[in-house]
């Protein structure tokens, strides 16, 4: 029988036998020649050489992308030394700057301030503060009058205290509402949503890739999992063309292109084709655009329920940029209220305390209405019930934006330094197609 052809490039040792042809007039082979035929192949070791390359390629094409995924959210903080040598993660290392593109490409399209706080409810809020301040009215006035003049009020006959205490419980219903209309009523200047929702993400970095990876989990597994087929497919033609042409490139080159293309790929199926397209029976759109509705509940429940809660609101109006001013609207309906309970016994508070404490106490009772209010909001059913009111109207807007608006959520978080995670992905795959060459198939670079 001839010998079977060989491919001239290719050293006769390292080629694989080729099975008996069938020829005319000539019995097939049995069973147990066919079983032999097999197990010889089986054990010839450039079989598993050649096989080991897809797989590989495959084992590549994984890990590069699950590092990806891992240094774009970790670690939180630099490790190593700065500016070069080491890593942070890219979100983490920009958190200002992704928090930034995150309002601009969510929050600041679905609800404007006047709308977020009118579906809190200012009245909502109003009845919530009395439910909190009535039951310890005269504990808030007791502390405060200890604190300040406590020889007096404690000489005070107790029906004094109690027309005090009468007075301060019957005006609090109408100061508490005015209060709160009045902050409604400026609260388009009192608050920045933006800088408010950025500065609570960029000091919690933990919390902001949480957004990211809870909006984006499904992609991001995509991503991992796809990195293995792209791989194998890549390792198929790697294969190949390492059969026809053994140059010592050829395996580190594939590897580099196994590394860099699997996460390009990755990434235009998610986000692309923007709008749905159909061929014949099929119809095609990029993964994260088809998972609108499910992205938009996800996001919007983070937001509404740990940083857009009444509580960090409330904080943001007394302490952000126009903090004095919300302040002094306080003490401003809080005045009357003093001069009104102080005015039953006027002689007398006039002689105890005199022109200076007097002004002392009206400055302390202002303080201590600040006080409460960013206290009043600390029941956690309270935050939920007015949390999921603001979800509701988040989640509805954001259903509607367009594909282009929509994928600006996640898209940003690829984009940024995108070409690094890229270059990494590369270099290991061309590291591990030398190991490849030198110590699967014996060969050298040099």
């Amino acid at each position: 029988m001839a010998e079977p052809k060989r491919h001239m490039d290719v050293p006769q040792e390292r080629v694989l036998e080729n099975p008996p042809r069938k020829v005319a007039g000539t019995k097939s082979p049995t069973t147990k020649e066919r079983e032999h035929q097999m197990t010889s192949l089986l054990s010839t070791p450039e079989f598993w050489q050649y096989l080991s390359i897809p797989v590989i390629a495959a084992l590549i094409g994984w890990t590069t992308n699950w590092l990806a995924i891992k240094m774009t959210f970790y670690p939180l903080e630099f490790v190593g030394k700065p500016p070069l040598l080491g890593w942070q993660g890219i979100i983490p290392s920009k958190a200002r700057k992704m928090a930034a593109i995150s309002v601009d490409a969510t929050i600041s399209k679905i609800g404007t301030v006047q709308e977020i706080f009118q579906q809190i409810d200012p009245q909502v809020l109003a009845a919530h503060i009395l439910y909190t301040v009535e039951p310890r009215t005269e504990e808030y006035v007791d502390e405060l009058m200890l604190k300040e003049y406590p020889t007096f009020w404690e000489n005070l006959p107790s029906s004094a205290r109690n027309m005090v205490y009468d007075r301060v419980r019957k005006s609090t219903p109408q100061l508490v509402d005015n209060l709160v209309g009045d902050v409604s009523d400026n609260i388009e200047d009192l608050l920045d949503i933006k800088s408010m929702v950025i500065e609570r993400l960029a000091k919690d970095k933990r919390l902001l890739n949480r957004i990211f990876i809870e909006c984006g989990e499904v992609e991001f597994r995509f991503i991992i999992n796809s990195g293995f087929y792209f791989g194998f497919l890549f390792g198929l033609v790697q294969m190949t063309v390492w059969y026809f042409y053994q140059s010592w490139w050829v395996l580190p080159f594939f590897g580099l292109m196994v590394g860099w293309a699997t996460n390009w790929i990755a990434l235009n199926v998610i986000f692309r084709p923007l709008h749905e397209k159909k061929v014949g029976p099929f119809r095609f759109q990029g993964l994260f655009l088809k998972r609108q509705q499910e992205v938009a509940e996800s996001f919007c429940h983070i937001v509404t329920h740990e940083i857009l809660t009444v509580g960090n609101i409330i904080n943001a109006i007394l302490e952000g940029p126009k903090g004095d001013r919300a302040r002094n609207m306080v003490k401003k309906h809080i005045k009357p209220l003093v001069d009104e309970t102080a005015g039953m016994g006027k002689a007398l508070t006039q002689m105890a305390f005199g022109p200076t404490g007097f002004a002392t106490l009206k400055n302390q009772v202002g303080k201590k209405a600040i006080e409460i209010s960013q206290t009043s909001f600390n029941n956690p059913v309270f935050e939920t019930d007015r949390a999921r009111a603001v979800e509701s109207i988040m989640v509805e807007r954001m259903i509607a934006l367009s594909s282009e608006e929509f994928q600006d959520l996640l898209r940003p978080c690829f984009q940024e330094d995108e070409i690094k995670l890229i270059l990494v992905g590369a270099f290991l795959g061309f590291a591990a197609g030398i190991c490849q060459l030198v110590f699967v198939f014996g060969g050298s670079v040099f």
